[in-house]
């Protein structure tokens, strides 16, 4: 009997199908996804005020910092919540079909992320919807790439949300996911790292895809020596899971060595 795959390597990442896993995932602004977000554009909003961080710059838009997404897929949400803090933000995925869904979707977000928006600039506080589309298709990046190649030092905030425990069934490639992302952001550099609590793994359109187990005192463990100002939020499923085979969502918030 053959075993089951466990390494990145042995998946089929080009069969990942990402109109399935938007309508799956985001066709609606969720509460979990909601409370994510607002603490992710909270914590870079407050680091960005800080003296000397982010290139001192303030939580408006247009400051000169350059962020990435690692992962990203078809969700743009966290894309949008560094939007208001960069000049650039760069959405990476090793998936060729991912790159291709963000060739056609990039130049003109959809209306499916007006809610995500609208949580990032209440009131419009931080611009309108409509121009959120024109600044995500001036300033955004996307690079067909690997969490495992990306260069070392070379953005100053990033995020990457559901892509190291969702990546892989060992948890060593895991644990070398999160080291790359971080390891890719200067040193000082603010980020939101958001997992599925304890995934047995989950199908996008029939395909399998691996999953790593972890809860919040193996992603403190992996994030030991690398980030301070940790802060892990633990969202539960509520009345109405995402899917099946997962306990919850965490939220890591931090700072790089």
């Amino acid at each position: 009997m053959r075993a089951a795959p466990t390494r990145n390597s042995e998946y089929p990442w080009d069969a990942f199908d990402p109109f399935d896993y938007l309508v799956h995932n985001y066709s609606r602004l969720r509460a979990d996804d909601e409370e994510i977000l607002a603490l992710t554009q909270a914590w870079f909003a407050e680091h960005a005020g800080r003296p000397g961080a982010v290139n001192g710059a303030a939580a408006v838009k247009g400051s000169g910092a350059h962020g990435i997404d690692v992962g990203c897929g078809p969700n743009l949400y966290p894309g949008l919540a560094m939007l208001p803090l960069c000049r650039s933000v760069t959405l990476v995925d090793y998936s060729h079909s991912n790159i291709a869904w963000l060739r056609s979707h990039l130049a003109h977000c959809g209306e499916i992320w007006r809610p995500y928006w609208e949580r990032i600039s209440p009131q419009d506080c931080r611009g309108r919807f409509e121009q959120a589309r024109g600044w995500l298709a001036e300033r955004g990046r996307i690079q067909h790439g690997s969490v495992f190649d990306l260069p070392a030092q070379t953005w100053d905030l990033g995020t990457m949300f559901f892509v190291a425990e969702s990546i892989t069934a060992d948890y060593a490639e895991f644990d070398r996911a999160v080291s790359r992302f971080l390891r890719a952001l200067r040193p000082g550099a603010p980020f939101a790292a958001a997992f599925m609590e304890y995934s047995q793994g989950y199908e996008i359109a029939g395909v399998p895809f691996p999953a790593v187990g972890v809860g919040a005192t193996e992603l403190r463990d992996c994030l030991a020596n690398r980030a301070t100002e940790v802060c892990i939020h633990r969202i539960p499923t509520g009345a109405q899971p995402l899917r099946r085979g997962y306990s919850g969502m965490l939220l890591a918030l931090g700072i790089t060595t």
